[in-house]
């Protein structure tokens, strides 16, 4: 299989396309892919010719971590999930997720993610015993990697400065089940996710933990524990 893979050597620098030749097992993942094409000491394209390695993300390769996290022929998602004989073809396209600001090659700066949640001051102050039925919902929840992906296919998420995506939602409905009632929190979420979701739910399709997103809205909505109610 042809492994076309765009790359960019620093940030800010041009991006180009360059073509690999994958000869390995199809059992293997993308992220088992990259790792084989770097390899070798001498990596070549399809062409013959020298190549710089591939700069990407790993850490647990067990889809507990989020960094791996890119498009692959064309749908957000993580690379040590996805399996090559599950890409149908003869080329499989990789590129760094197009919503941050690309580092190099595969590898993005995702930190906005973080500064959102800090300055909205999204955060736990004072935690209560939440009420039982909430406990399954809030363990989901917790599960986000913020890898990033919901916002990578979200349609109304650009760059983070004032739309917030899916990951905030549900940050705002773990600290609104915990912390109770904050009004800088309800404002924050009225702001930066309730105006301007127009629910398309593609977030929940490409989410590897399977978070139900629509539920934490729902729940926020309702005014829960200090949702906004509206």
């Amino acid at each position: 299989m042809n492994i076309k893979i765009k790359r960019q050597r620093y940030p800010g620098a041009e991006s180009y396309w360059q073509t690999f030749v994958y000869t390995g097992s199809p059992e293997n993942t993308v992220a088992g892919v990259l790792d084989e094409l770097n390899y070798k000491d001498d990596i070549t394209d399809i062409n013959g010719e020298a190549a710089p390695r591939i700069s990407w993300e790993c850490s647990c390769l067990q889809g507990v971590c989020g960094a791996c996290a890119m498009v692959i022929n064309g749908k957000p998602a993580l690379a040590c999930e996805t399996f090559v004989k599950d890409c149908r073809g003869e080329t499989m396209t990789i590129e760094p997720l197009h919503k941050f600001p690309v580092i190099a090659d595969l590898v993005v700066d995702r930190s906005v993610i973080q500064k959102n949640l800090r300055e909205s001051g999204s955060y736990i102050k004072q935690y209560m015993n939440p009420e039982p039925e909430e406990y399954e919902h809030q363990y989901s929840t917790a599960r986000c990697l913020k890898c990033g992906l919901c916002l990578e296919i979200c349609p109304n998420y650009a760059d983070g400065s004032r739309f917030y995506g899916e990951v905030f939602a549900n940050d705002c409905y773990a600290i609104a089940s915990k912390s109770g009632k904050d009004e800088v929190m309800t404002e924050a979420y009225d702001k930066h996710f309730a105006a301007g979701c127009s629910k398309s739910l593609s977030c929940m399709d490409v989410c590897p933990m399977r978070i139900p997103t629509l539920a934490s809205m729902a729940k926020l909505n309702r005014g829960l524990k200090g949702g906004s109610g509206k």
